[in-house]
């Protein structure tokens, strides 16, 4: 990938499944899915659950729900068009797999710092016309950026040590300067979620460093 793969840095961020490709070459990987995917992994680890990324289809009527899964324990099978796609393509990297959100990324920064020198961030962005809420019969449209997912990169980012390429020390600076949770709120993919009844999943993905598990995927499952 060239200068996209951003080498000569420790800590490098790029985006969705292009961005998997381009940090191929990193020790760790690290998956910021924050509404919702990652959240749920949060709390079903923090219970002492396991979970089982699963591939997602517009047709199969699943979302994800972190408030459902609060008490979850055992092992969770969870579909994601983004962050669990992005698990799947990073362990095809070799790299050790994480994933973070708001909640965990201090701890899982941590983790990551232990486990290798390299370490890329994916958050996974959105996708044009994609209705998760409804499962429409729509397919993935192109990658959309968004607030909750560059905050949640920036947030592991802003925990670790190391020199950061340009891409990575912005995402730490919008993280260390944005009141966090007043903008995943307002921003087009936490308002989708609010206005169809959803708050109560905003409010967990919001909390910030109120975790320290560390999900890391292990044959196939994040634990």
């Amino acid at each position: 990938m060239g200068v996209f793969s951003q080498e000569g840095y420790q800590l490098r961020l790029e985006w969705g499944p292009e961005g998997v490709n381009a940090l191929r070459g990193c020790d760790v990987l690290i998956v910021v899915d924050v509404l919702s995917f990652t959240t749920s992994v949060d709390l079903v680890v923090g219970n002492g659950g396991q979970v089982r990324p699963s591939r997602w289809k517009p047709t199969s009527g699943k979302t994800l729900r972190p408030a459902s899964l609060v008490d979850a324990t055992g092992v969770v099978e969870l579909p994601s068009p983004n962050g669990s796609n992005l698990c799947f393509l990073a362990a095809e990297t070799g790299a050790h797999v994480l994933a973070a959100c708001l909640r965990n990324a201090e701890a899982v920064a941590k983790r990551a710092a232990e486990l290798g020198e390299t370490i890329g961030v994916i958050p996974g962005g959105e996708r044009w016309g994609l209705d998760i809420l409804n499962s429409g019969p729509r397919e993935f449209g192109p990658l959309r950026p968004c607030v909750e997912d560059y905050l949640g990169a920036g947030a592991v980012l802003a925990a670790l040590p190391g020199e950061a390429s340009p891409e990575a020390q912005l995402a730490a600076t919008a993280f260390r300067n944005t009141d966090v949770a007043a903008a995943v709120r307002a921003c087009g993919s936490g308002r989708e979620l609010i206005e169809n009844g959803h708050l109560a999943d905003v409010d967990l993905a919001v909390q910030i460093g109120v975790s320290d598990v560390a999900p890391k995927l292990v044959d196939g499952v994040l634990r």
